[in-house]
C-alpha cells in the first residue's frame, strides 16, 4: 500500500534526513524550490510549504535573492528580553520537558543576599531545574527568588510551569539585567547538562524588577554547542 503522507511532508522528510543524518551541514544551500518541485513531482506552492515549515521550526534560514541554508540549528534566546523557555521550544515546534532538582527554601548567603538585595540570613526561594528540548538539556536554571514578591513560588508545580510563568503573574517584570560570560562547568553539572566536562558553556547571570523590587536573580547554564542568544537594536 502507497504512503499516504501529505506530499509537502515526504519533502519535508527528505530534507531532514539529509540535514540529521550530517549529509548536509549548517550553512549549507539547499536545492531551490524549483528544483525540489520537479524532483517530487510536485508543484512548487507545494515545495514552498515544506520549506517555509521547516524554515519556522529554526532548521532552516532563506537570504532573500540568494537561497535557502542549513542553520546550526542551536536553540535561541533574546539576550535583551526575558521570555517563557517552554514557549520558545514549542514555538520551535518541539517538545519541552523538565526536571525539578530542588524546591527549597533556605537562608541567603553572601552571594545570594547581595545579587538579590536582601540582608545576609534572610529567608529566600531557591530552585534548581533542567529544561529539556526533545529530551535533551539546554539549560540548568538555578534561581533564587524574594518570598515578599512572590509569595506563593513554592506551591507551584514545576513540571506544569516555568518559574517564568510564576513570576511575570505574580508581579509585572519592568527592568532585566543580563551578565554572559563562557565557562566551563564542574562533573557534576556536566553529568546534569549531559556534556562532557570540557565543553565550554554559556552562563547567563539574570535579575529581574518588578518597579523597585528586585523580585529574582538567576545563573542560567547553556551548553555552548546547543545554545546561541540573540540581541537586536533599532535605532531611529
Amino acid at each position: 500500500m502507497g504512503s499516504t503522507l501529505p506530499l509537502y511532508l515526504k519533502i519535508q522528510q527528505h530534507l531532514l534526513e539529509k540535514i540529521r543524518g550530517g549529509e548536509w551541514a549548517p550553512h549549507h544551500q539547499i536545492p531551490p524550490e524549483e528544483q525540489l518541485a520537479r524532483d517530487f513531482g510536485v508543484s512548487r506552492m507545494t515545495a514552498n510549504k515544506a520549506i517555509r515549515d521547516l524554515v519556522q521550526q529554526g532548521y532552516l534560514t532563506r537570504q532573500p535573492g540568494v537561497g535557502t541554508f542549513v542553520t546550526d540549528h542551536k536553540a535561541e534566546s533574546s539576550l535583551v528580553e526575558v521570555h517563557n523557555i517552554a514557549a520558545e521550544v514549542e514555538g520551535r515546534g518541539h517538545a519541552y520537558t523538565s526536571q525539578v532538582l530542588v524546591a527549597e527554601a533556605l537562608d541567603a548567603g553572601d552571594e545570594v543576599s547581595m545579587r538579590l538585595g536582601v540582608r545576609l540570613g534572610t529567608r529566600v526561594f531557591h530552585t534548581l531545574i533542567i529544561h529539556r528540548e526533545d529530551g535533551v538539556p539546554i539549560q540548568l536554571e538555578d534561581r533564587y527568588v524574594n518570598p515578599r514578591q512572590v509569595p506563593h513560588y513554592l506551591e507551584t508545580d514545576f513540571s506544569r510551569r516555568t518559574p517564568n510563568e510564576v513570576l511575570v503573574a505574580a508581579c509585572p517584570i519592568t527592568d532585566v539585567e543580563h551578565v554572559v560570560e563562557a565557562v566551563l562547568v564542574d562533573p557534576d553539572t556536566a553529568d546534569r547538562l549531559e556534556i562532557p566536562p570540557e565543553q565550554p558553556c554559556l552562563r547567563m547571570i539574570r535579575r529581574t524588577w518588578s518597579g523597585d523590587h528586585l523580585v529574582s536573580y538567576a545563573r542560567l547554564l547553556h551548553p555552548g554547542d546547543r545554545y546561541k542568544l540573540r540581541s537586536s537594536l533599532h535605532t531611529a
